[in-house]
């Protein structure tokens, strides 16, 4: 009575729900590096050696843990290219009696393995993620009912349940639940940023390099210098790095954004903790533990604590309730191709230019660059959300369908007509220049705001405003920008949307055959 125990990559996790509770004398685990799941979008080669390097260094921690392993590679002769294809052979191979899998991270992957049990002929048993704070079952019950999904007060529970950051009496750590009015300091001059955690690439982590070059070079990304973790040692190495060394600054200029540094006191540690080298309890633990020992301050560590208990669970749970449709969603109506600089990043607006270039460079671009950067122009702009939602899907080490696709249409693009974000995070010129130090050397006049020097950020902001006033001008939150506009005089919104009009017709879009 052989049992298949299925290990995705991103389940690279020895706590996983399938290996408890089974004997291992009588299990064989798969692990399955399959064509499918590198270019059903083309994925940046860093992700794709930063996932399957990290399989291949658990599979052989797993055979020192005493289990059997079937680890079929990339290149392996026979290699169906799928899961179902591995999977159906493997059952064949090990005369499988029964599978064991997680539940997948992905829609499109959770409905193969649903599928299993009657293509295959054996009985397919699915576990929950319990490596999660949050089921998706609980998430259910939490949303069924209520007319808003605030996040705020889903992360207010959160704590309550977990206990973290709680007074004994159940009041939070501090007094306040979120202290994000105290973390958008402007940095000043001078600082001395930690870098994260590098890693060399050892002998495995050189040949997945050599088999990405080769058969994945042409994918948008640098795949080298390669320094991700791709063990859970490595991981928690580079967890303790942030923990001790900028965690303490994370909070001031978390959204912070400097030409010189790519990462500031951002851990960097999401592509690890997606993949499941990390665990978000292990992690938030970590940052609770430094504000104990008082290495770190409360609103560094809520807002740390925050991004995870908080923020990523709540994407998780609204992935699954509004999948499938959510992956469809356009609410605005947005049109425009991909520009072109999405990919080359030969723009002359600055930002821009240095948010793609990082992205392209390190796989990696934190959240401020991609909010108020990066999806803020699209959705100005009035790019599809199914091109920008690709984009971010390939271009980052850390960006699985369920934590992409919410945030990017959801949060980022106000695709879904304000299920996730209860208003648009639209934004001109003035707050890149406050957040950054990207305004002073553009091409570009921050100050200006229309005419072929003026930011674009800038009329592009009051254009998208003016176009979709008939939704959002009655808005609570957004009638004072609508005040502001209605005191324009004719003649200034005239040269608003022309220069938006100008702006738009010279973008370039992107050539056919990037995403897919």
């Amino acid at each position: 009575m052989t049992v298949l125990i299925p290990i995705l990559g991103d389940q690279l996790s020895h706590g996983l729900a399938s290996l408890r509770e089974v004997d291992q004398a009588d299990a064989v685990v798969l692990m399955m590096e399959v064509a499918d799941e590198t270019t059903y979008v083309r994925h940046h080669p860093k992700k794709i050696a930063l996932i399957l390097s990290a399989m291949r260094h658990f599979a052989v921690e797993l055979k020192r843990d005493g289990w059997r392993v079937d680890y079929v590679a990339l290149d392996a002769r026979g290699n169906t290219g799928s899961f179902t294809g591995e999977v159906a052979r493997a059952v064949k191979r090990h005369a499988a009696s029964a599978i064991r899998i997680v539940e997948a991270g992905e829609w499109r992957v959770q409905q193969m393995i649903l599928g299993w049990e009657q293509t295959l002929g054996v009985p397919v048993e699915v576990l929950a993620d319990d490596r999660f704070f949050c089921s998706t079952d609980d998430f259910r019950r939490w949303a069924k009912g209520r007319k808003s999904l605030v996040m705020e007060y889903f992360y207010r529970e959160m704590r309550q349940q977990t206990g973290l950051l709680m007074t004994a009496d159940g009041t939070p750590v501090g007094g306040k639940w979120n202290y994000d009015h105290d973390n958008r300091k402007t940095p000043p001059r001078g600082l001395n940023y930690p870098a994260p955690s590098r890693f060399t690439p050892d002998e495995m982590t050189r040949d997945v390099l050599a088999l990405v070059a080769k058969r994945f070079g042409t994918h948008f990304g640098d795949l080298e210098p390669f320094a991700f973790p791709v063990t859970a040692a490595q991981a928690r190495h580079a967890l303790k790095h942030f923990i001790t060394t900028a965690l303490p600054g994370f909070g001031d200029y978390q959204d912070a954004m400097l030409s010189s540094q790519d990462t500031l006191y951002h851990s960097v540690l999401s592509p690890a903790l997606n993949c499941g080298l990390l665990t978000p309890r292990e992690v938030c633990d970590a940052a609770v533990a430094a504000y104990d020992a008082e290495d770190a301050p409360i609103n560094a560590v809520e807002g740390f604590v925050r991004q995870i208990l908080g923020w990523r669970e709540y994407i998780r749970g609204m992935y699954w309730l509004e999948m499938p449709g959510f992956a469809d969603a356009n609410a605005l109506r947005a049109m425009r191709p991909l520009p072109e600089f999405y990919w080359t990043a030969e723009t002359d607006m600055r930002c821009l230019h240095i948010a793609v270039k990082d992205t392209r460079t390190h796989a990696y671009a934190h959240h401020i660059q991609r909010l108020m950067v990066l999806g803020n122009f699209a959705m100005l702009a009035g790019v599809d959300p199914k091109a920008i939602d690709d984009w971010f899907l390939i271009v980052y080490a850390d960006a699985y369908q369920w934590v992409e696709l919410p945030n990017v249409l959801g949060m980022s693009q106000h695709a879904d007509g304000g299920r996730l974000a209860s208003k648009p995070y639209a934004g001109g010129g003035a707050y890149i220049n406050r957040m950054s130090d990207y305004c002073g050397r553009c091409r570009y006049d921050v100050k200006a705001k229309t005419g072929p020097d003026a930011c674009p950020f800038n009329y592009l902001y009051w254009d998208f405003l003016a176009r979709h006033a008939r939704r959002f001008e009655h808005h609570p939150r957004m009638a004072n920008m609508y005040r502001t506009w209605a005191r324009m005089d004719d003649a200034h919104k005239r040269d608003v949307r022309a220069s938006a009009k100008a702006f738009l017709e010279s973008l370039k879009p992107a050539a056919e055959g990037w995403a897919r």
